[in-house]
């Protein structure tokens, strides 16, 4: 199965309206629509731009602003979700924060099936700053969603960074692993970067990771973002020699556009140069996690 992905490097915006959002959002997809793509990824926390329809002392304050996003994920998944439908498309909502119960919150991505169907994956380990000033959580839940075009996995940027994560993910037949990533200097974006490629050529599958991009000084929480959207696969057989299946130009708002050729994941795994996802488990402690499939 051959399908078309577009990876999304999205700009964070002082959005004045939730009328400016639809626009945005919709101005996104028939974009990416016009280039034949069936999978959109949009990045992490490119939905807390929603903050600035807040007032000031909302949008200022990194815990509000928490709140305020969070707040309104039924009608950003609504939004979406019209959206998939109308162009018949799948599409990996930007991750948002929403606020627990006991106060702490979680970072949480959507994947989204034309017919309305979600399933959300949340971030499972948790950097710095989500630790130390957003006060987020991790959540040790890792899912595979079966689509009609296709196994995927959601990494949320750091996760990448963490190999049994996705080898979990690549266990229950996840041809695909999707990275929305938020960083704010070259170094976090590298960092996320070489962990996708390095996830793809360790399970022998494809990799697509989508950056925020720009600055939004009246932020908080995305003040700065830098990064290019990639699609990443195992460098042997089917796949190019470098391992890059397409690289979008740093800090530049755009979408990546690429064919993914599934059945290319399935003939490396059988017949590559090197059998890395075959030879997993022969290492010491390469027990993976267990992930849990969604069917969308």
């Amino acid at each position: 199965m051959k399908i078309r992905v577009a990876a999304a490097q999205y700009p964070i915006d002082a959005i004045g309206s939730w009328g400016a959002y639809e626009d945005k959002l919709s101005a996104w997809f028939s974009s990416a629509v016009a280039q034949q793509a069936q999978l959109l990824v949009f990045p992490e926390y490119g939905a807390m731009e929603l903050a600035r329809i807040a007032d000031e002392d909302v949008w200022s304050d990194l815990q509000r602003s928490i709140d305020f996003v969070g707040g309104l994920r039924g009608r950003v998944d609504a939004l979406h979700a019209e959206l998939a439908s109308r162009h018949g498309v799948h599409v990996l909502a930007a991750s948002l924060p929403e606020r627990l119960a006991d106060g702490t919150a979680c970072n949480v991505a959507r994947l989204i099936a034309p017919g309305g169907k979600t399933g959300e994956q949340r971030k499972v380990v948790m950097t710095r700053f989500e630790r130390e000033k957003w006060n987020i959580g991790g959540w040790p839940d890792v899912k595979v969603f079966e689509t009609a075009i296709g196994m995927f996995g959601v990494a949320i940027c750091y996760d990448s960074e963490f190999p049994l994560i996705a080898r979990a993910m690549c266990e229950q037949g996840a041809a695909a692993i999707l990275v929305p990533s938020c960083t704010d200097s070259p170094r976090g974006y590298h960092r996320v970067r070489v962990a996708s490629q390095a996830r793809a050529l360790e399970n022998q599958c494809y990799v697509i990771q989508s950056p925020t991009v720009g600055e939004a000084l009246w932020s908080p929480a995305v003040d700065a973002n830098v990064g290019a959207a990639g699609v990443f696969g195992p460098p042997d057989l089917g796949f190019p020699e470098d391992g890059v299946v397409a690289l979008g130009r740093m800090n530049e708002p755009q979408w990546v556009h690429a064919e993914l050729d599934l059945t290319a994941v399935t003939r490396v795994r059988m017949d590559g140069a090197v059998f890395n996802h075959k030879h997993w488990r022969e290492q010491p402690g390469a027990s993976p996690l267990k992930a849990r499939v969604e069917r969308l």
